[in-house]
C-alpha cells in the first residue's frame, strides 16, 4: 500500500478507489489494461462503493427489514400468492405510476414480508421509501403536535415516493388519526405510491375512519390505480410451530 496516488485518493476522499489500487494495478499489467481501462475499473469500484453506502443509510432511514426481501420470501410455501403479479410489481413502475398495491389476506400469510420485499426493490432503485406500521406512524404524528415537529414529519409521509402502511386496520385510529390518514392518502393520491397490508376485509375498511364520507372518499383513492392481491391461506408462523412441535422429542 504504497502507490503515490493512495494519498491522493485519500484526500478526494475516494476510499474505495484507494482500497483496490493494488489490485487494479496489478491487473492491469498482467492483463496489459489501457489507462483508460484501469482507471475505468478503480472508477467502478468506487461507484460501487457509493451506491451501496447510498442504499445503506436510506434503508436505515426507512424503516425497512433488511432481512425480509422478496428473494427469501418462500413462494413454494405460500399458494395464495400471484408469484407473477409479484414479479410485476418487483420492477417498481408501480411506484412510477403512482400506484398503490393493496395486500390482503388473514394473519400471517406473508403480507408484511411481501410489502417489505417490495420496498427494499424500490430502494434499490434509488426510489424514496418509509414503511411504518399504520398505528405507529398516526400515533408519532400525534407526537410530532405536541414538539413542534408536525409539519415537517408530515412533509415526509407526503413526499416520499412510496409509503408502506403496514396492518393497516389492526388497531382503529382516534379521530384525529383517521383524520390525518385520510388527509395522507388524498394528499399522496395520483402523485405517490402507497403499499397497504391488512388482515381486514374491504368492505370493513371504512369502519376505521368512524367518517362514512371520509371512508367513502379515503377508500374511492385508494382503490382507483390500484393493484389488489388477496391471499389466503394457513398462518407461516402457526405451521412452522406445529412443525417445531411434531418434531420435539416429546411429540
Amino acid at each position: 500500500m504504497t502507490h503515490p496516488l493512495l494519498p491522493k485518493l485519500r484526500q478526494l476522499k475516494l476510499s474505495a478507489m484507494a482500497q483496490t489500487l493494488d489490485v487494479r494495478a496489478t491487473q492491469a499489467q498482467e492483463h496489459g489494461l489501457t489507462p483508460v481501462e484501469f482507471l475505468a475499473l478503480l472508477l467502478d469500484d468506487e461507484l460501487d462503493r457509493r451506491n451501496q453506502s447510498r442504499l445503506a443509510r436510506r434503508l436505515a432511514q426507512s424503516g425497512c427489514d433488511p432481512q425480509k426481501t422478496l428473494a427469501r420470501f418462500d413462494f413454494a410455501a405460500a399458494p395464495g400468492v400471484n408469484h407473477s403479479l409479484i414479479q410485476e410489481l418487483s420492477t417498481c413502475a408501480f411506484v412510477a405510476r403512482h400506484d398503490n398495491v393493496l395486500l390482503c389476506g388473514p394473519t400471517g400469510v406473508g403480507k408484511s414480508h411481501l410489502a417489505n420485499g417490495l420496498a427494499c426493490e424500490a430502494l434499490r432503485r434509488d426510489y424514496r421509501v418509509c414503511s411504518r406500521p399504520t398505528h405507529r406512524l398516526l400515533a408519532d404524528l400525534h407526537a410530532a403536535r405536541a414538539n413542534g415537529t408536525h409539519t415537517r414529519s408530515l412533509a415526509r409521509i407526503l413526499n416520499t415516493d412510496l409509503l408502506v402502511l403496514d396492518d393497516f386496520g389492526l388497531q382503529p385510529p382516534s379521530a384525529q388519526g383517521a383524520q390525518d390518514l385520510y388527509e395522507i392518502i388524498s394528499e399522496r393520491y395520483e402523485r405517490r405510491a402507497i403499499i397497504i397490508t391488512s388482515n381486514r376485509a374491504f368492505e370493513e375498511w371504512g369502519e376505521l375512519f368512524s367518517n362514512d364520507l371520509l371512508a367513502s372518499a379515503a377508500l374511492d383513492r385508494l382503490t382507483h390505480h390500484a393493484q389488489t392481491l388477496t391471499i389466503r391461506g394457513a398462518s407461516h408462523r402457526q405451521r412452522n410451530r406445529r412443525k417445531e412441535v411434531g418434531g420435539s422429542p416429546e411429540a
